[in-house]
């Protein structure tokens, strides 16, 4: 059984970058990882001022608002890092939150999509025809945990 996740209230909705599962990373406190991935796009640039901004957001909508205005310059190399930071973002989630990290495990070997009707990069887009980035980072990021299991 394929499982399907997009909003928060809805069955999987711990899979979503918007849950509210806050993180550390690098000893910076974020209330998401939608926040941590949108405040990344301005390392280094003239818009690095906005990180504290995005950090300070209520909610994780507004940090995607301010994340994806394209009247500013992201980082020069952020198509080639973004599947990283959200690699980061996503497994220090999982790893942090003992109670989610079970429901990811416990989903066993299914495939696992973010079923975006808009996305196509991240979700599956509204056709389905998307490449589910964000469905592919989460099944990794489980085989991570199981390996790190194994290991102990």
């Amino acid at each position: 059984m394929t499982i399907y996740f997009y909003k928060v209230d809805k069955p999987y909705g711990c899979f979503s970058n918007f849950s509210p599962h806050p993180i550390q990373i690098e000893g910076v406190d974020w209330q998401t990882v939608e926040h941590y991935y949108q405040a990344q796009k301005f390392v280094g640039t003239e818009h690095e001022g906005l990180i504290s901004v995005i950090r300070a957001v209520k909610t994780p909508m507004e940090a995607a608002a301010i994340g994806r205005d394209r009247t500013r310059n992201l980082r020069h190399d952020w198509e080639l890092v973004k599947c990283q930071v959200m690699w980061q973002g996503v497994l220090t989630k999982f790893l942090t939150h003992t109670d989610i990290q079970a429901i990811l495990l416990d989903t066993g070997d299914e495939l696992i999509i973010e079923d975006s009707p808009i996305d196509y990069y991240w979700g599956c887009g509204e056709d389905k025809t998307g490449q589910n980035q964000l469905g592919k980072i989460l099944m990794d990021v489980r085989q991570e945990i199981r390996q790190r299991r194994f290991k102990k």
